[in-house]
């Protein structure tokens, strides 16, 4: 796998990012890991809520038998991890805690990207910023990174620690993939603006552009996470993607694959891979074939016109005010 620079740092990770929300248990998730690793992959994203800390205990046992220094670990912070009034959020208290317990769960003594998992209303931003930038410089942390933000919430934190000479972030996790581009419209030119790298999750879209969903079904395909969640949560989640902007992106991504010789889920991942903003999406899969699939988005590139046409087909009117600029922009 290629190795690219995390936004204006000097981090090198792979061009795919393993996520690990998924993993169950040892065997799979280490499986995962080795086949992983053996394609050249170096960069691992996880949280301490996956599992209330199930997950980083997985990944932990397998890199007590790795030379640590060879992978770039991110993990995340904000999750409720216990009952007490303290266990969540992004105050000074609950980092402190969090961040120790994932060093301990990891087995590790530094974390390479340290994530705030979304925002907390309830913390003023500069009681966070400064709780990180302490973590940094105590060497427990390498890089700081937000998920799940709006832009002026991400332009406020890294204007307040720039002015109070914090460690800024230096990533971005947002959700993106071919059927939810509002990435585009602020957060993107933003990171760029300010050199963050951005590593999107979910850009499968929960599984709807790995191939298993066609137009003319009439509900998720049994065993699919999207029947999952229909289980919990009734027809719901089906009625909100079951549109024909959804159809229509992917009538054109079926017909992107069979023309590159290609799966559906490596050309979706392929089109948020080369997008410009973005360093490495966020790959999920449960099992070693899913995993052999997603490496497949690797190695080779959409043609202009394929890109034009899942870009046509996935492009959605923004709402105001980004619609009136651009009908009135010179």
């Amino acid at each position: 796998m290629e190795q690219r620079n995390l936004g204006r740092t000097g981090l090198r990770v792979s061009e795919l990012c393993l996520g690990t929300m998924s993993f169950g248990d040892d065997a799979g998730g280490h499986a995962v890991l080795d086949a992983f690793t053996e394609a050249g992959g170096t960069f691992i994203d996880t949280a301490d809520m996956y599992a209330r800390g199930g997950s980083e205990e997985i990944l932990g046992r397998w890199l007590a038998g790795r030379r640590r220094d060879d992978l770039v670990i991110a993990t995340k912070v904000w999750g409720r991890m216990g009952d007490a009034p303290n266990d969540a959020g992004l105050s000074r208290k609950h980092i402190v805690s969090a961040v120790e317990a994932s060093l301990r769960r990891l087995g590790t003594d530094y974390i390479d990207l340290y994530q705030t998992h979304i925002w907390d209303p309830t913390t003023p931003v500069e009681e966070t910023l400064a709780t990180l930038d302490t973590l940094v410089r105590a060497g427990k942390v390498r890089y700081i990174g937000a998920s799940n933000v709006t832009a002026s919430q991400l332009q406020r934190s890294l204007d307040v620690s720039r002015h109070r000479g914090w460690e800024p972030y230096a990533a971005l996790q947002p959700l993106y993939n071919l059927l939810r581009r509002e990435l585009e419209w602020e957060l993107a030119p933003l990171s760029a603006d300010e050199g963050l790298g951005v590593i999107p999750w979910s850009p499968l879209a929960g599984g709807w552009l790995t191939g298993k969903y066609r137009r003319g079904m009439v509900s998720a395909p049994a065993g699919s996470r999207e029947a999952r969640v229909q289980e919990q949560s009734g027809e719901e989640s089906w009625r909100k993607n079951d549109t024909e902007e959804t159809w229509r992106v992917l009538d054109a991504l079926h017909e992107v694959a069979e023309e590159a010789g290609r799966t559906p889920s490596q050309v979706a991942l392929r089109w948020v891979r080369e997008r410009p903003a973005v360093t490495a999406p966020i790959i999920g899969p449960r099992t070693v074939e899913q995993l052999a699939d997603n490496l497949g988005a690797t190695g080779w590139e959409l043609t202009a016109d394929q890109t034009a046409k899942l870009d046509a087909a996935s492009a959605r009117t923004p709402p105001y005010p980004y619609d009136f600029q651009a009908r009135i922009a010179p």
